[in-house]
């Protein structure tokens, strides 16, 4: 008799899940089954249509520091499926990948739908089956196994069940989760930028700084890295991997709070009254607004000058001491106040969900209800950009499909 093993949820996870199990356990029956009728719409439009598959991050311990959660319980998933397992993965399918200087992998044809069309059709191989607009509004477990959505018409029976539906801002999606008997962290957005209450960087859209060091007031939360000032606020990988390690602090502010940055990170307050002080005995006639100093744009520092109260003309032999501390103070410390967050292009992430503590994951399987499993961002874990949130998902799926279809798997916890 068939091992029948229902899926929910078709995107990386699911698919990735499903072919894995179907490759080790011929003898399973696989069914996904998908809410909507776009498969794999996160892989679709990840990267900006290009899908960022992982990250050339082959340490284990360099790789589990971009995860603010489940880093843990993720050392040893990548023990046993990491990045360079999921890139010969790939390619062991003939699919080309390319590593791009900053270390997140792509198809080498720059196009999302290499790696969609490369998962439907080893689903395809297998006979997986899938199921569109399907949507699963709760399940039973009985002595036989799980009913989907045992009060429709449409009812379906699966000895074993996995959940691979994702991260969703609203608790109640994962309600019946909870009448299984687990605890879900609740959800809240990651990977965001940040809103200014003024618009002081107006005029500046699209201008990035290589190296800077934000932070939150009041709060231990800090990150470093470039910065892009866009046509609300900030962005770039400084701002997204403070909103992703900050994502539960920052909820509770809700998204008001004061961000401090220092636009000059190897410098400090007072080493900079020095610098400046030597520039003004060596450049008297220069005008402070015309050259900038640290390699930061023109225009941003004509910006950052005029909030130093320095005209546009005043040359370094007529600043005054208070004009050089406030230029001093500004370019270390300024503070920007935020009101808000707007997601950061489709990389939309949750922090939240399935808690942890109730996932053995030697085999992704419930520890409260067996036959029950998950993969992917369901799970409370999520990462900064970079192409690490798949990673995970294909990490957890594979470890999650190589099990879900053996009947005498370790149960142990």
């Amino acid at each position: 008799m068939k091992n029948s093993v229902g899926i929910i949820g078709g995107g990386a996870a699911g698919f990735f899940s499903a072919i894995t199990c179907a490759e080790n356990f011929p003898d399973c029956e696989i069914t996904i089954l998908e809410k909507s009728n776009n498969l794999l719409s996160k892989v679709r439009i990840s990267g900006g249509g290009r899908c960022n598959v992982t990250n050339a991050t082959f340490d284990t311990g360099e790789l589990l520091k971009n995860y603010p959660r489940g880093y843990k319980e993720l050392r040893s998933v990548f023990n046993t499926f990491n990045c360079k397992d999921t890139i010969n993965w790939f390619e062991s399918r003939n699919i080309k990948l390319k590593t791009e200087p900053d270390g997140r992998v792509f198809p080498e044809t720059d196009k999302s739908d290499t790696i969609v069309q490369c998962l439907l059709d080893e689903a395809k191989k297998f006979g997986i089956k899938i199921i569109t607009g399907y949507s699963v509004n709760s399940v039973v477990k009985n002595e036989n196994g799980f009913i989907v959505n045992p009060q429709s018409k449409d009812l379906k029976y699966f000895d074993k069940i996995l959940v691979a539906f994702g991260g969703h801002s609203v608790e109640n999606y994962y309600e019946w989760i909870k009448n299984l008997g687990h605890k879900i962290i609740h959800p809240v957005p990651s990977l965001f930028t940040f809103k200014l209450t003024e618009p002081v960087f107006e005029g500046l859209e699209g201008i990035s700084v290589p190296q800077v060091t934000a932070g939150i007031e009041k709060t231990k939360l800090k990150q470093s890295g470039p910065v892009l000032i866009t046509h609300w606020g900030l962005s770039g990988p400084a701002i997204l991997k403070l909103s992703a390690f900050g994502a539960i602090e920052l909820n509770k502010l809700n998204y008001n709070f004061n961000l401090i940055i220092n636009w000059v990170p190897e410098h400090n307050s007072e080493k900079l009254k020095d610098i400046f002080s030597r520039v003004k005995a060596k450049h008297l006639n220069n005008i402070i607004s015309a050259k900038p100093y640290f390699e930061l744009p023109v225009r941003l520092w004509k910006k950052l000058t005029e909030l130093s109260g320095i005209s546009e003309e005043l040359k370094w032999n007529d600043i005054s001491k208070s004009q050089l501390n406030k230029l001093s103070e500004i370019l270390t410390n300024s503070i920007y106040a935020v009101n808000g967050k707007s997601p950061f292009k489709e990389e939309f992430v949750t922090a939240g969900g399935v808690s942890l503590k109730e996932v053995n994951f030697k085999t992704m399987e419930s520890k409260i209800c067996r036959g029950l499993y998950f993969a992917g961002e369901v799970l409370d874990i999520d990462a900064i950009t970079g192409g690490y949130n798949f990673q995970s998902a294909w990490s957890t799926a594979y470890i999650a499909g190589k099990s879900i279809g053996n009947n005498n798997a370790n149960r142990s916890s």
